[in-house]
């Protein structure tokens, strides 16, 4: 059995979608949500989902180790963030080298790094008159947005498409593809 921790500080959608994915499969499972929000909308897909889920405090997350803890009781093989704001602390990132991955709505390496998160890209976006967007996968380093990429998907921009435009087409490709690579991602160990 293959075990996911989803990490997420927003409404869910994405892991809504990966709840959905791996629902009826009996090789992989999503064991915990674990967010730095109490009132992220995920809490309650979670709960929906009957998967357990922990709001952790920045000082927890960051000055112990208790995270891993969790993880490991879980026995988590990947972690997915899933809209999560924080940096990965770096005991995270060497515990789960090769086995931490976000999704990042803009084609990396533009768009990317501190601050560069929901509207905030697709106004960046839409500001540099980009004529494409799209999703970037990839795996998780101690710094933003800088890791390895795992995988792209382009969309189509308009002249007239809005900041909020371009998130819908950019939400499209993320609920489409990032279950499936995490799915493939998850033969590999």
């Amino acid at each position: 059995m293959k075990n996911i921790a989803i990490f997420a500080s927003g409404s869910g959608s994405n892991a809504r979608k990966i709840m959905e994915y791996f629902a009826e499969r009996n090789d992989v499972s999503v064991q915990i949500v674990i967010s730095n929000r109490a009132d992220a909308g995920v809490l309650k897909i979670a709960e929906n989902f009957g998967v357990d889920s922990i709001v952790v405090q920045r000082r927890t997350f960051y000055e112990s180790e208790d995270v891993l803890s969790v993880l490991n009781k879980y026995e988590i093989s990947l972690i997915v963030l899933a809209g999560f704001l924080w940096l990965v602390p770096p005991y995270l990132v060497e515990a789960y080298q090769g086995r931490i991955v976000n999704i990042h709505p803009a084609l990396l390496p533009k768009y990317g790094g501190k601050g560069m998160h929901g509207i905030h890209v697709h106004e960046a976006v839409k500001k540099a008159n980009e004529k494409e967007s799209g999703i970037t996968i990839h795996f998780v380093n101690d710094h933003y947005d800088e890791g390895q990429i795992i995988f792209q998907a382009r969309c189509q921009l308009s002249p007239s498409d809005a900041p909020e435009d371009i998130a819908r087409k950019v939400l499209q490709l993320e609920h489409k593809h990032y279950p499936e690579i995490i799915d493939q991602l998850l033969h590999r160990f």
